[in-house]
């Protein structure tokens, strides 16, 4: 069915069910949602996103996990994905008219054709939620019927077991009373349950003695945080010997897996938290029965071919829902004992020992062949794999590039920074060719060529969206050729990273035959400085630094240069750039969750505090660390706002004289979807700061009443802000609606204490409660910004049982902030992320 059928059906002036019209987010993996819906009659509904819409059926008794129970679904009208995030209540009289809840949400994944599936009746998946996991059946009944009746069941895997729909409903918003008596509250269950906890091996190991015989293995630590990533150098042929043992060399994304205490964390090679992404990942790791893990592998789809990328990549994306597999091969901590300086060679033995222990359909062991380098190499030419990696097997695991391990491909490849592009010819839409560059210690970068083979048409569409209409016509590398394409070419800094296939290299050093085998965006453009090609340069030994609960950071991405260190910035405090530079460094594992990832504005000042500073929220040249995404405002005006990813592009902006970061209240990748709600509680002049503080504690009680939980952060100028965190999240419409409304309700109830007009002649002896910051494009200081006033004070996030004692707003200069998280021995704003609670109940 279309859309058309649920618009038939719904009065959207009438009820708060999103209207069509939204595409499916670029970026994001399919999604599966199931809700609890009390209409005339009490069922669940069951939602699978295929393409821009939830295929949906109505399950009468819910999902249950005995496999030898058929539960009837009913198939109705697809629904759009806003539909995913609705609750509430639809009123009487409507199509649906009762009570909406959230029972479970995820992803989901299948092998095969998913539309061909469900044309011929029998769709089987796997679904990754907190509620529902494992594997799944969707068969098609013969009876006839006016709509579509289907069988749900569960698959006979490792979760299968008694546990019905109604055993899990903890957590899961009740109707209201008149809506449970006329649809029926369903069966009675002893049991509650929030979520379905990872299913482990029935018998455990001990694999910690195991790993303590190694050679070279000593007790430490559980890994809490990602490791640097030992990598390979790029040879024409395989080496040959009995030390070397050579694996096949998957084409997917590197994949580094950590687990602490029976949790396990995803990252991508440089560092990036991939867990949400790969959620079946991360629970197959949970699943093998250690409490702590170190793994090496690549995530692979498919056969992990070159032809399998692809697969790969729309998997990601969010094209389809593919299955997903972790091809590991190396394991470095087990049960507290590291076993990184022991020979590769027993390292694999004792992973593959565990992985045929647990058995799990998404961890793939990553086999062998030892002393035969060239037999190899033919083997995967002949089965279409993209090479062979060679290792020497007497070897212990060391971060970085060495000739320890080599790489031997079939078909060359490399990967280039985007520079450019040429205007589109005929249908094309976007650009008709990328621009690509090199490293050059000449030029600093050199024009290599260009590419305009491979994109699919959602590729042509995300990249023409990432570009915009960024470039001029000065080039940004240099140019040796005399390409006459070039010469109406946009150009613009080396921006992104993409991997490109070629056969050798032509005249005027350009690439032969050029194709795109994809967008890298688990690399940033500095990394390319670190080719593979080149002898590796040898760096001093360095320490890990310890991060905020003293584990061991990862190693950094490089860094931009710092210039002019002396310059002073904070001309009353004598504050130089080499100091806020060393404070950005030492408070970086606390300010990059609060910005990454977001629209971010900033304030720069290029002659420091005592000059003129200015406010920059769009992407400029020079920046080259720094992401930039194309975004429309509340008003509609549309820019290449700033987007930071790592520490490299934050310390990018704090070269460029950023002293403050004033991030967005959603995600750059959903823009349209707030996560916080600020009210900045803004003091008139002769208003004492003990008042700003009472105010603070009496808005936390409103919002409690309000069954809404908020965090305290001291702004660093002259008051107060209070967050209201939102899981999953809400509108902008309605945030701005919430704050707006809450902020009236108390000036109205207190006017001698409060306004909410942001008018100054009416503030006198008052506090603005500023809601203002809470629409699409407005920002809010974040936590551990410096600000640029006198004193360098910095926005630092409280525990409300800290505000008794504090001050005043300013009360965390720079040193005193620095101090002060040494001496801290929790985040006082621990959990923000995991609070569960929106203002779908203020709606409409």
């Amino acid at each position: 069915m279309s859309l058309t059928e649920y618009r038939r059906k719904r009065r959207f002036d009438q009820t708060r069910e999103p209207e069509p019209g939204k595409r499916a987010p670029a970026g994001r993996r399919p999604i599966f949602v199931v809700q609890l819906h009390h209409a005339s009659r009490r069922h669940y509904d069951f939602r699978l996103q295929v393409g821009d819409a939830l295929k949906s059926w109505a399950v009468p008794k819910g999902p249950s996990y005995d496999p030898k129970v058929k539960r009837m679904a009913v198939e109705v009208e697809d629904h759009p994905l806003d539909y995913a995030g609705f609750e509430g209540e639809i009123p009487k009289g409507h199509y649906g008219g009762g009570h909406v809840a959230q029972f479970d949400h995820g992803v989901w994944s299948s092998e095969g054709d998913v539309e061909a599936q469900l044309a011929k009746g029998h769709l089987r998946f796997e679904l990754f939620g907190d509620k529902l996991k494992g594997g799944w059946h969707l068969v098609r009944s013969g009876k006839p019927a006016r709509q579509p009746q289907w069988l749900l069941f569960k698959d006979d895997d490792a979760y299968a077991g008694s546990l019905e729909a109604d055993d899990l409903l903890a957590g899961v918003t009740a109707p209201p009373a008149a809506d449970a008596a006329r649809a029926g509250r369903g069966k009675a269950h002893k049991l509650r349950r929030e979520r379905v906890e990872t299913a482990r091996p029935k018998r455990r190991r001990d694999w910690a003695s195991r790993a303590a015989k190694l050679p070279g293995a000593r007790k430490a630590k559980p890994p809490t945080a990602a490791f640097e990533p030992q990598l390979a150098r790029l040879g024409d042929t395989p080496p040959e010997g009995e030390q070397w043992l050579h694996e096949i060399k998957w084409d997917g994304y590197r994949i580094l897996a950590t687990m602490a205490k029976g949790e396990a964390q995803l990252w991508s090679r440089n560092a990036l938290p991939w867990t949400a992404k790969l959620p079946e990942i991360a629970a197959a790791v949970e699943a093998l029965g250690p409490m702590s893990l170190a793994l090496d592998g690549e995530l692979i789809a498919g056969q992990g071919r070159k032809e399998d990328f692809n697969l790969l990549q729309s998997t990601l994306s969010g094209e389809r829902p593919g299955k997903l597999v972790l091809a590991l091969f190396d394991l470095l901590h087990v049960d507290g004992i590291d076993i990184s300086a022991a020979p590769l060679r027993a390292r694999k033995a004792l992973l593959q020992e565990i992985l045929e222990h647990a058995g799990s359909p998404h961890l793939a062991f990553s086999s062998h062949i030892e002393a035969d380098g060239a037999g190899a190499y033919a083997l995967a030419g002949e089965q279409h794999f993209e090479g062979i990696i060679s290792k020497r097997a007497d070897r212990p695991y060391h971060p970085g590039r060495s000739d320890d391990w080599r790489k031997t491909k079939q078909l060359a490849s490399d990967e280039f920074a985007v520079v450019g592009y040429t205007a589109p010819r005929g249908s094309r839409q976007g650009f008709g060719s990328l621009l690509l560059a090199k490293p050059d210690a000449e030029h600093g970068w050199r024009y290599v060529g260009r590419v305009g083979t491979g994109f699919t048409d959602a590729m042509l569409a995300q990249i023409s969206e990432r570009i915009g209409k960024a470039g001029g016509a000065k080039p940004t590398a240099h140019v040796g050729t005399t390409d006459t394409d070039l010469r109406h070419a946009k150009w613009f800094a080396p921006r992104f990273v993409v991997e490109v296939y070629y056969r050798g290299i032509g005249r005027q050093s350009l690439l032969r035959q050029p194709s795109l085998k994809a967008v890298r965006e688990d690399k940033r453009v500095g990394e390319l400085r670190d080719s593979d090609r080149a002898p590796a340069k040898q760096a001093p030994a360095k320490q890990p630094a310890a991060t905020a609960r003293g584990r061991k950071q990862p190693a950094a991405p490089e860094l931009p240069a710092l210039s002019s260190p002396s310059k002073v910035l904070y001309p009353e405090d004598g504050i130089t750039k080499q100091q806020v530079w060393d404070y950005y460094r030492a408070v970086m594992p606390w300010l990059l969750p609060e910005i990454a990832d977001r629209p971010l504005s900033i304030i720069r000042c290029p002659a420091g505090t005592g000059r003129a500073c200015f406010f920059q929220k769009h992407h400029t040249a020079g920046l080259e660390r720094v992401d930039a995404v194309r975004l429309k405002e509340e008003g509609g005006h549309a820019g290449q706002y700033l987007v930071v990813r790592d520490e490299a592009s934050v310390m990018e902006l704090v070269q460029f004289n950023a002293l403050e970061f004033h991030p967005w209240g959603s995600h750059a990748e959903q823009p349209g979807r707030a996560d916080r709600v600020v009210f900045d509680l803004d003091p008139g002049p002769d208003v004492p700061f003990a008042e700003v503080k009472r105010a603070a504690m009496d808005i936390r009680r409103h919002l409690a009443s309000l069954e809404l939980e908020s965090f305290l952060r001291v702004s660093g100028g002259k008051g107060l802000h209070i967050v209201v965190p939102l899981n999953p999240g809400c509108e902008w419409r309605l945030v701005k609606r919430f704050a707006q409304g809450f902020a009236e309700a108390l000036a109205q109830s207190a006017p001698d204490r409060f306004v909410a007009s942001a008018s100054k002649r009416l503030r006198g002896g008052r506090i603005f409660v500023d809601y203002l910051r809470n629409a699409r494009g407005a920002t809010a200081v974040a936590s551990y910004s410096l600000r640029a006033r006198p004193g360098a004070p910095v926005a630092m996030p409280l525990a409300w049982t800290q505000l008794s004692r504090l001050a005043r707003a300013d009360a965390f200069p720079l040193a005193a902030a620095l101090a002060s998280l040494r001496r801290r021995r929790k985040d006082p704003w621990e959990g923000i992320d995991t609070v569960r609670q929106d203002l779908s109940r203020w709606e409409g």
